[in-house]
């Protein structure tokens, strides 16, 4: 039985199923597995005909249970995006779980929102310290950037996955409202398979 992610960007493809297995083991769900992203461009993920065709390409993978469009909402409204994809994408899926989650801004907000607990990795400095509020940042990639050592550059195809592995999942939830459309979508697609999760999300990660 298997997720399988639909995402944008060569990043994501690598980074997505890092991030989606933390959430599993979190959930102490292990009869399920992660799929192989599937890889959209970001017009393809805001047409209906190409979304819906995405759903159907996820479910006629190996053991398909459930389907997680996860993807950047740069300038747009996260909210409108999500419903409408979200609509056009459970059209083509019915019966088959699937949720849609847009990141405010960039995938990358969401290390921002916890970019102490990176301190020391590839490149983060010691006293790296998250903005007051992640999701304000435009370009992300380049705050990333600005907290890292000497000239040392973000690369989304060999930084993501490796953030996404280290990050810390319960600051990024108290600080970061897309991290938390995320987690309660993982959620809400594990008790539609009927695993039990328990208390979802951890009592540990809710702010305080």
């Amino acid at each position: 039985m298997k997720i399988y992610p639909i995402v944008e960007g060569h990043g994501e493809v690598a980074a997505a199923p890092v991030l989606l297995r933390r959430l599993l083991a979190e959930a102490q769900c292990y009869e399920v597995a992660i799929g192989s992203p599937i890889k959209r461009t970001q017009s393809q993920l805001r047409g209906e005909q190409s979304v819906q065709a995405a759903a159907r390409l996820a479910m006629l993978q190996p053991d398909c249970a459930a389907v997680v469009f996860l993807f950047d909402g740069e300038d747009d409204c996260p909210k409108e995006i999500a419903e409408r994809v979200r609509r056009w994408a459970v059209a083509a899926s019915g019966k088959t779980p699937c949720e849609v989650v847009v990141a405010y801004r960039e995938y990358e907000t969401w290390f921002l929102a916890a970019v102490e607990s990176l301190r020391g990795q590839r490149g983060i400095r010691a006293d790296a310290t998250a903005p007051r509020d992640p999701e304000s940042k435009r370009d992300a990639k380049t705050a990333l950037e600005e907290l890292m050592e000497g000239r040392r550059a973000y690369s989304e195809t060999h930084d993501q996955a490796a953030f996404s592995e280290r990050f810390d999942m319960a600051v990024a939830f108290q600080r970061n409202r897309s991290f938390r459309k995320l987690v309660t979508a993982m959620g809400a697609t594990l008790t539609k398979l009927g695993l039990e999760v328990g208390e979802w999300p951890p009592p540990a990660w809710k702010a305080r």
